[in-house]
Order: C-alpha cells, then structure tokens, then sequence
C-alpha cells in the first residue's frame, strides 16, 4: 500500500503540468489563436518536417556507421555527436552564429550563393538540425546496435553488399527504434528554443512565439497555442513508446 501511493505521487507529479494547461481551458477558455500563432506554427511544422528529412537522411548513415564500426575513429565521431547534445543550447546558437553570421568566412560563402543563414527560413533550417541531428543518431545508433551483424553477414553470403545488406536486412528489423529515434528528434527539433533565439529568431517558430506572447500578453493567454504546441509534439512520441512496450 505504501508503495503504490509513493508511486501515484510521483505520476500526480509529473502530470501536474497537463492539469495547469486543462485546468486554464485549453481552446474553449483561453482564446483564439493569433495570426503571429498560426504563422508560428506554420513555421515549425513546416521547417520541422524539413529539417527531419535532412536529419534521416544524414542521420541514418552515421548511426549504421557508429553501430558497426569500432576504433578511435569511431569514438571521435561519438564525441562529435555527443558535444552538440551536451553543450547549453545558448552557447551552441551563439556559435552558430559566429560561424555562419553574415561577417564570417563560411556565412559570406552562403551569402555569395544568396543564402542568409540568419533570421531566415535557411537559418531556422540549420539551428533546427543542429538542434534534433545528434538526438537522432544516437538513438538510431542503439537501435541498429540491437540487430546482430550475423544478419547483415548472412545476405553477403547470399550475393548482397554492405550497402544493399544494410538497407534491406538491418535497416527493416530496427525500424521500430528508428521510428522512435524519429519521433524524439521530432520533438527535439520543435522544442528548440536557445539556439532558434540566437540564430533564427525570425520567422518565429512556436517556441519563440510562446516566449514573445508571455512578455507582450501574459500567461494567460497563451494557453491555445500551447495546446498545439502539445498536440504537434505529444502524440507521436506517445503513441510508438506505448506500441513498443506493448510488443
């Protein structure tokens, strides 16, 4: 008995947030949705789903890579995926920014190509990758790490390559871990908010939206865009989370 209400305190206390957000009226209660709302959400849909097409398919060899190989080599590129997740996400915008700002060497060579890679859609594109890239291969890594290599060395004996060995054997019996690393680097890459701060301030993406409204209109009234900030994030992840538990 003592332990099922310790552990019902702990559920009641991670769900204490979802109680503020129903507890305030979602849509029916809170308002409607500004046009700057709508064109937030525009933003991060639409960049989101841009930059999760450029993650996977950057991503999903990396992590083939960092699942098969062994060396210092491989562990170097370890710490280089690693060190974007562990820097604060402030200074990595502020680095960003010094690296491809209008004034540095590799920001005039994209301006000379007409692409600004700040407070532009290309610079909401690139903090969002850099943002979400590292989550996906780290968790795609784990999962590819889950199938043995006998598998992949099975249908070379069989005529494949590595190449078409990976794509047809290893890659569709981790799906499930990749469709989960897919569904956190979804998150990851919506949820950004100090690297977009930096770099890709304009156009707003929903975070940034959310903060602008806080200062200019109070808590009160950013509870509808909330509501979809939530329901673009929320389901995905809970859905294949839940599915894999249950298989």
């Amino acid at each position: 008995m003592l332990r099922a209400g310790f552990l019902l305190l702990v559920l009641a206390f991670l769900l204490a947030p979802l109680s503020g957000l129903l507890g305030n009226g979602f849509f029916w209660q809170g308002g409607a949705l500004s046009p700057q709302d709508w064109a937030a959400i525009a933003t991060s849909l639409i960049g989101g789903a841009v930059a999760m097409l450029v993650i996977v398919l950057a991503g999903t060899p990396l992590a083939l890579y960092l699942a098969r190989s062994r060396g210092r080599l491989v562990l170097l590129a370890e710490a280089v995926v690693l060190m974007p997740m562990l820097m604060p996400t402030l200074a990595l915008g502020i680095l960003l920014a010094v690296v491809y700002g209008p004034s540095a060497p590799l920001g005039r060579a994209f301006g000379a190509l007409g692409i600004t890679l700040t407070n532009t859609p290309a610079a909401f594109l690139l903090a969002t990758v850099y943002a979400a890239l590292p989550t996906y291969v780290v968790a795609a890594r784990g999962a590819i790490a889950q199938v043995p290599p006998d598998y992949e060395e099975l249908a070379r004996t069989l005529g494949d390559t590595p190449f078409r060995a990976q794509l047809r054997v290893t890659l569709p019996l981790a799906r499930r871990g990749l469709s989960a690393a897919v569904s956190l680097a979804w998150v990851r890459a919506l949820g950004e908010f100090g690297i977009i701060l930096i770099v890709a301030y304009y156009p707003a993406g929903m975070p940034v939206q959310l903060w602008t409204d806080v200062q200019d209109l109070g808590l009160q009234a950013v509870f509808p865009l909330v509501g979809m900030f939530l329901l673009a994030t929320l389901p995905l992840p809970l859905w294949l989370g839940l599915r894999a538990r249950a298989v």
